[in-house]
């Protein structure tokens, strides 16, 4: 609920175009909206209209501020809200997500010698975005062929005093160095545009021609690379589908919205090819209509494309002249919005939509399949082990040690059938450090984990290990007081303890109950092996420099701080030994000899049965 000093702020907010953004009661920002009037656009949250949707009803009953930001223009608006949203990632705000990294080409236009080189991310830099590819080897083969083939160069600066290999090998021809002018440069650039854009056809025959010659003159292997190149070419031109559109730039917006999901999808249409599409999917959109999803999305895609086509198709928009004239006020041309009812825009419209359905109903399958995965196990093991209740929060224990040696032990948790690596601990063992005892060790465990009353208590517990260490965990578990189930799972052939039978549970290995076990159990291994073997290290690295004269804790921390690893400490002379902040020439020397020493003369000294 608002407080009467908000509404007053409200009441006094300027009728100027700008930013709000609604806080709730931590500070924290719950949604970012631009506005034409500010006063006007904030005042409409407070009024009770039955027409509300949902989401803005339960945003405005967590709402306790807001904060105004005034720009110059609507256009300012709309950028600034754009760049608050990515940065702030607001609950309630409908946000763009990128499907997937797929591989784009980019040309660095802008620059005075253009390079061309692959990227999975589009920026608003002004060079040129060619994609996306769905075969990443394919980019890489072509963006080598248009390198070798128009001599553009591969470094990420230019700042050599002179031409580097690649000028000595003719794949560069040294703009660093001023061996090119400019303009032939730039001709080259433009050649290779050619190539990506789809205008050039010729390259595939010269390169076909030039394989058949190596094959006829035996020189398979040139004959061989010449074939991944047309490969690579083909690639690309696969992607530049003709489409019946005339020869103008535009983009086709689709969206579809299936049970609560909503997909994007966006054609790239350049000189009347379709070069390629990008897919999105769209947070917190479910209840929106389909003109304000299309209107946001335009918003967030364009707010940070490379380019703005002069056309852009869309199934339905509010006010599409509105928004035309936005944009070109934006761009300093005209960009035409079009709501095509029949011909060919219409069919590469219906064609995005269906893919967008396909796609959303890939995802139910994949989703079913990471909730069999996930919460289908969880549920499948309370109903084998007969729990009280789901194990949606799974606690595993594992040992690790050296012939008792830094022993330790690991913790992991998996809340919902998902690791919960927040929730991970580690123990370093207080009892039984120096004597293997798996036994005991688990019991110290389980008397400093379930003593702890300020923890959450788990649904299930699982100790890797069979029915002996089940045993030695259980006693301590309940003396604690805690009433959780306790298994264990035993590596050998993955049998299944309870607490109330001494005869194992067999699961299938194909099962999900199975390999969720198998997965909590793994990464408890993992976690306490990891821990272990960084104090191993520690120790072993540390007792070495004890056992050299001369050599104490600040003295010890100053080497490693001088030096990167042992084996540069090792290489170091006795004057660098010496340079080292708090040591002198007679420790320097006694650090050098030391490392000189043979293999059973340091056993002796340290008393280490491991070699440096």
């Amino acid at each position: 609920m608002l407080s009467e000093a908000v509404l007053d702020k409200i009441r006094q907010l300027p009728l100027q175009p700008g930013v709000y953004l609604w806080k709730n009661e931590q500070g924290r920002i719950i949604y970012v909206g631009k506005a034409v009037a500010l006063r006007n656009r904030v005042r409409s949250y407070l009024r009770q209209d039955a027409r509300r949707s949902p989401k803005v009803a339960a945003m405005m009953r967590q709402a306790a501020d807001v904060e105004t930001m005034v720009v110059a223009n609507e256009m300012e608006a709309l950028l600034l809200e754009n760049t608050l949203i990515k940065k702030h990632h607001p609950r309630y705000n409908i946000m763009l997500r990128d499907d997937k990294t797929y591989p784009y080409i980019k040309v660095t236009v802008q620059e005075p010698y253009a390079r061309v080189f692959m990227t999975r991310r589009m920026i608003r830099d002004g060079a040129r975005y060619f994609g996306p590819f769905a075969d990443a080897q394919a980019v890489h083969r072509i963006i080598t062929l248009l390198q070798r083939t128009f001599q553009l160069r591969s470094c990420r600066t230019m700042r050599q005093d002179r031409p580097c290999l690649q000028y000595h090998l003719r794949h560069c021809p040294a703009p660093c160095a001023q061996k090119i002018t400019q303009a032939d440069y730039a001709q080259a650039v433009r050649q290779a545009l050619a190539i990506l854009e789809g205008r050039d056809k010729h390259l595939v025959v010269t390169l076909t021609a030039k394989m058949n010659r190596a094959a006829a003159r035996m020189e398979f292997e040139k004959a061989a690379a010449y074939r991944d190149q047309i490969q690579a070419v083909t690639v690309i031109q696969g992607q530049q589908h003709v489409t019946q559109v005339g020869g103008g730039d535009m983009d086709v917006v689709a969206l579809v919205s299936e049970a609560g999901q909503t997909c994007v999808q966006v054609y790239i249409v350049r000189q009347g090819r379709l070069l390629g599409r990008e897919t999105f999917s769209l947070e917190n959109g479910a209840e929106e209509r389909e003109s304000r999803l299309t209107e946001v999305v335009l918003d967030q895609y364009y707010a940070a494309a490379g380019e703005i086509p002069a056309e852009i198709v869309v199934a339905a928009l509010a006010h599409p002249r509105a928004y035309a004239e936005r944009w070109r006020k934006r761009c300093g041309r005209s960009v035409r919005i079009t709501i095509p009812l029949r011909g060919m825009k219409k069919k590469l419209l219906t064609m995005a939509e269906e893919n967008g359905r396909l796609l959303l109903a890939q995802r139910r399958l994949q989703w079913q399949h990471d909730r069999d995965k996930t919460m289908g196990a969880v549920e499948a093991l309370a109903q084998i082990f007969d729990l009280p209740r789901l194990p949606l929060r799974m606690e595993c224990f594992d040992i690790s040690h050296t012939q008792g040696l830094e022993t330790v032990a690991s913790m992991v948790v998996f809340e919902n059938g998902r690791p919960a690596k927040r929730e991970y601990r580690r123990f370093k063992l207080q009892t039984v450090q120096g004597k293997p005892d798996d036994f005991k060790s688990m019991a110290e465990i389980m008397r400093r984990r379930y003593g702890e009353k300020d923890w959450p208590v788990p649904d299930l517990i699982v100790i890797d290990g069979g029915l002996g260490q089940l045993h030695a965990a259980l006693p301590v578990i309940r003396q604690a007081g805690c009433e959780a189930p306790v298994i264990s799972l035993a590596k050998r052939l993955e049998e299944v303890f309870t607490e109330h039978t001494t005869h194992p549970v067999i699961l299938s290995h194909h099962t999900p109950e199975l390999q969720l076990l198998q997965a909590i159990r793994d990464e408890s291994h993992r976690f306490a092996i990891t821990y272990h073997r960084t104090l191993r290290g520690k120790r072993a690295l540390v007792s070495i420099l004890d056992h050299i004269e001369g050599i104490g804790p600040k003295r010890r921390r100053a080497l490693w701080q001088a030096f990167k690893n042992l084996e540069e400490m090792k290489q170091a002379d006795v004057e660098t030994l010496a340079a080292v902040p708090g040591m002198n020439r007679q420790v320097a020397e006694n650090v050098y000899q030391f490392f000189r020493l043979g293999t059973d003369e340091k056993r002796k000294l340290t008393g280490v049965a491991k070699s440096v």
